[in-house]
């Protein structure tokens, strides 16, 4: 199965900020325990890229790379060995590297001229970011008519409470979230409580 039907299969994409990379294996671990062996580390901090080489070492999850805003990046993210690149926005220079190196790229998109670029670079899945205070799951719902084909990750402010909302449109293939994986409790080392809410948010996501 491709990536982009993995991440379609799942329909959650766990965003995870790592401050040391000691914690990625048994952050991995929990994601998996929970039902939910996907991951995208943003690359916000200095353990970004090497937690993604960890996680991604251990064959069990599919690791993608966050925040990425240059060529460079994906160069780094790939050599660690991101199956996927998430940007904020749209940029062609992060999209023909990806394309490049053989790698799916989701960059932000949120209005009808960004989507329209996205496409006009082979594109038809991207991220719709910042979701929450870009229209949400109306916003989404109005571009997919015009946009038939086209995919959506939406991400940002999207949590238990209206995940329903983004999972009941056709045209959402995932949603990114990082209520299960949050900061503090991986900080804290907390892996089993991480590992109870991803089940819970997997459980959350199969049953609407």
């Amino acid at each position: 199965m491709d990536t982009l039907s993995t991440l379609k299969a799942a329909r959650l994409v766990p965003v995870v900020v790592l401050d040391d990379a000691s914690d990625a294996d048994a952050l991995a671990g929990a994601l998996v325990g929970g039902g939910l062996p996907i991951a995208e580390v943003t690359f916000r901090t200095a353990a970004a890229e090497e937690s993604i080489r960890i996680m991604a070492a251990r064959g069990d999850i599919l690791v993608g790379a966050g925040t990425v805003l240059t060529a460079a990046q994906v160069d780094q993210a790939v050599a660690a060995g991101a199956s996927y690149v998430v940007s904020p926005g749209l940029s062609r220079a992060v999209v023909e590297r990806c394309h490049e190196h053989g790698v799916l790229a989701l960059p932000g998109a949120v209005t009808a001229t960004e989507i329209q670029a996205a496409l006009e670079m082979g594109l038809t899945t991207v991220k719709f970011f910042p979701a929450g205070t870009s229209g949400g799951a109306a916003a989404i719902a109005a571009l997919s008519a015009p946009f038939v084909g086209v995919s959506f990750v939406p991400t940002g402010g999207v949590g238990p409470k209206n995940l329903g909302d983004y999972l009941s449109i056709p045209a959402v293939a995932a949603v990114g979230g990082s209520w299960m994986v949050p900061r503090d409790r991986v900080r804290a080392g907390d892996f089993a409580g991480i590992l109870t809410l991803t089940a819970e948010a997997v459980a959350l996501a199969a049953g609407l």
